[in-house]
């Protein structure tokens, strides 16, 4: 167990089953249109970077969401800088009745730590936005960038 796993292990409630970065990806492949991403940051994360084809979902208005254009006969999972807003975004997701949503283990710095890509407006990049200069010492690859 290395030490962000001991730290995500502090930070998460167990409330959302987690999907590995690894998982996710193949899935992705398999099937590009077969899961729904949440992605739960702030609008200036998610301008920085996000997963390809990820939908911004504001983590500051999540717990008045409906989440009505969500389709509910696809997996969601949700994501965010390391995973504990996107678990509590999920955890609301599962309170509405949706049945298949996981949480992204590690959030995109996970995700891009084990070189997955990230995209922005204009196409794909390496800038994760780090949320906070706390957290930046977890990202290991790309490049952090603030908004």
């Amino acid at each position: 167990m290395t030490a962000y796993d001991r730290m995500l292990s502090l930070l998460y409630k167990q409330t959302v089953p987690t999907i590995q970065p690894a998982q996710l990806a193949e899935a992705l492949r398999q099937n590009p249109n077969g899961v729904v991403l949440l992605d739960t940051r702030s609008p200036e994360e998610y301008q920085v970077s996000h997963l390809r084809g990820a939908r911004f979902v504001n983590y500051d208005a999540f717990q008045t969401a409906t989440f009505q254009d969500v389709p509910r006969n696809l997996p969601v999972v949700v994501y965010c800088t390391v995973g504990a807003r996107s678990e509590q975004v999920g955890a609301r997701l599962r309170s509405l009745g949706f049945q298949h949503v996981s949480n992204l283990y590690g959030g995109i710095f996970q995700w891009v730590n084990e070189g997955h890509a990230v995209y922005n407006q204009a196409g794909a990049t390496d800038k994760v936005h780090p949320y906070s200069a706390l957290w930046r010492p977890w990202l290991k690859r790309g490049e952090a960038a603030y908004k």
